[in-house]
């Protein structure tokens, strides 16, 4: 059934921006190899895109409160495009090297943060509530097909057949997908008693401390926030070090763990499908438990076989139980928050999240030196906290 002609645009440039992204992880490491091969250097590029994106969020959240959202994603991309194929340009003609790289990373970073969350508070506008998780299943339908299955293997051939295009064709991309949001209607941000003050009466911190506020006294929101925070920590740990634990727990090889990545893709896709009829039958709060239940079960599960084939599987689950947490957690943000606090509330959850992320990658390497099935374990029984937490804090959550 279709969700009508904005939201098909939606995801169009969605779809367009996230395939950029998939060649971009490749792409970005490969070209940063290419400049040096110093390990620390090379880890720099993903070090300045997460202290950027962390950075940033929150101010951002605050223009995508404050202007036209159709307005921002449509510049966000667009300047991403224009960046991208300027360092594409210098790449083949031999100009610059690795700080211009870092730059680059820095300025993609930002941009990318605008354009998710203007992205992100545009869907309640276009798409009626009952109809939300249907739309964010199709979104991270198509987030999932192109930077686990298209992009990431086509980043890899154009960068054989030249270092700077898959650069120029993420450019393309990104000019692309904002050229196709133009065709967004456009909105204005909300007047009611939630809305920001007069320009300048404020400073763009204290209207990010109010946004943070908002989050902090909102049972349901807050509490989900948190949630996440914490199941980030949890997802962290066991990913971090993944790679090491194929090799040393399983015995796979380079193209093996490739194909478990690849099947562990798998289990997203189905939970993109599947969430909107769960959620209908057991409600957001109890579809939220039974996802963080079944990551925990996988990987503690996980942390116990020595056997590739069944790490595959229960990798697929696990990520079909994060698809269906972050479809349920991202509508009902939609659903509860005011469309004039939407990035702002957008931005401080997401910035719990990184440092979430953060600290769970650090506990994964510490854990790890350990026992290489350590931090699976202790990732198991962090989501197992997580859904009793669910249960307690989500308690007076309506069934939808």
């Amino acid at each position: 059934m279709s969700l009508g002609r904005a939201f098909t645009v939606l995801w169009g440039a969605n779809a367009a921006s996230n395939l950029a992204d998939g060649l971009a992880f490749v792409s970005m490491p490969l070209l940063a190899a290419s400049l040096t091969d110093d390990p620390r250097l090379v880890a720099g590029v993903a070090t300045v895109y997460a202290l950027v994106r962390l950075l940033v969020a929150l101010p951002v959240g605050v223009f995508v409160d404050r202007t036209d959202r159709r307005t921002l994603l449509v510049t966000a991309n667009l300047l991403r495009g224009a960046s991208v194929l300027a360092l594409a340009l210098c790449v083949h003609v031999g100009a610059g090297g690795l700080i211009l790289l870092y730059v680059a990373i820095a300025v993609i970073g930002t941009l990318e943060t605008a354009a998710d969350n203007a992205a992100v508070s545009i869907v309640p506008s276009i798409i009626r509530d009952h109809d939300l998780d249907r739309a964010n299943g199709r979104i991270s339908a198509a987030q999932l097909v192109a930077d686990e299955f298209v992009g990431p293997p086509l980043g890899g051939v154009l960068f054989a057949l030249a270092a700077s295009a898959p650069i120029f064709a993420m450019g393309g991309l990104w000019a692309g997908a904002g050229l196709l949001a133009l065709a967004l209607p456009m909105r204005k941000t909300g007047t009611s008693e939630n809305a920001l003050p007069p320009k300048g009466t404020t400073t763009v911190w204290q209207e990010a401390v109010a946004g943070t506020r908002w989050l902090a006294r909102h049972r349901i929101v807050g509490s989900l926030a948190l949630i996440g925070a914490v199941a980030s920590v949890g997802y962290m740990m066991p990913f971090s070090i993944l790679v090491l634990f194929a090799q040393q727990r399983l015995g796979v090889d380079d193209a093996g763990y490739g194909v478990i990545l690849a099947v562990s893709a798998l289990g997203g896709l189905v939970g993109s499908v599947a969430t909107p009829r769960i959620r209908s039958h057991l409600g957001y709060r109890w579809t939220i438990v039974a996802s963080l239940v079944t990551g925990s079960v996988s990987l503690i599960a996980l942390s116990t076989t020595e056997s590739g084939a069944l790490a595959a599987v229960l990798l697929a689950v696990y990520i079909l139980h994060a698809v269906v947490w972050g479809i349920c957690a991202t509508s009902l943000r939609q659903r509860l928050v005011p469309d004039e606090l939407r990035g702002r509330v957008n931005a401080a959850t997401r910035v719990m999240s990184l440092a979430g992320l953060a600290l769970g990658s650090g506990l994964g390497g510490a854990l790890a030196l350990v026992h290489i099935a350590l931090p699976m374990l202790a990732g198991g029984f962090v989501f197992l906290l997580c859904s009793v937490a669910a249960v307690a804090l989500l308690r007076n959550l309506n069934r939808e």
